[in-house]
């Protein structure tokens, strides 16, 4: 994982910076995602985390972004989680990104482009050359941050059922 930060203006000032997740970031991980959906999730995220933040580590990205200054480290501002997926029903390998939120007071400020610009440089160190994720159609948010950032339909139309 090659960690990016923003330039510093200030030598002083603090400066966004994006990593890989630790054990210790997932109660925030798991807060920042309650504040977002509503619901809470802590083993569904420790579960995640002993996934893909442990394991497997040249295929699987779980980033964190953070606000760092010179003597202090701020709350996480946001996450990213996804995977280099191979061969699933014929796909070449690509990027999956399946996890991604960015707290609401840190929004519009380039928190969730720097982590999806990390997240795309890790996939492309990896070796693929095309990501993908599944949005819910009523997810406006969601659906205008990744198409702002390129990404259009794909050739796969997901399916589903209800099981009785």
């Amino acid at each position: 994982m090659h960690a990016i930060s923003q330039a510093k203006e200030d030598p002083g000032a603090a400066s966004l910076r994006i990593r890989r997740a630790r054990a210790e970031d997932v109660p925030q991980v798991s807060a920042l995602d309650a504040e977002v959906t509503g619901l809470a999730k802590p083993e569904y995220w420790r579960d995640i985390f002993e996934r893909y933040g442990d394991r497997r580590l040249d295929e699987r990205f779980f980033l964190i972004a953070e606000i760092v200054g010179d003597d202090h480290r701020e709350p996480i501002l946001g996450f990213i989680v996804g995977e280099v997926r191979v061969w699933e029903f014929g796909s070449q390998p690509c990027g999956w990104v399946f996890a991604f939120s960015v707290e609401p007071d840190a929004r519009l400020q380039g928190v969730g482009k720097s982590l999806f610009d990390a997240i795309s440089a890790e996939f492309k160190h990896a070796g693929v050359q095309r990501m993908r994720t599944m949005v819910a159609r009523n997810n406006h948010l969601h659906m205008t941050f990744f198409r702002g950032e390129g990404m259009m339909a794909g050739p796969y139309i997901q399916l589903e059922k209800d099981i009785d």
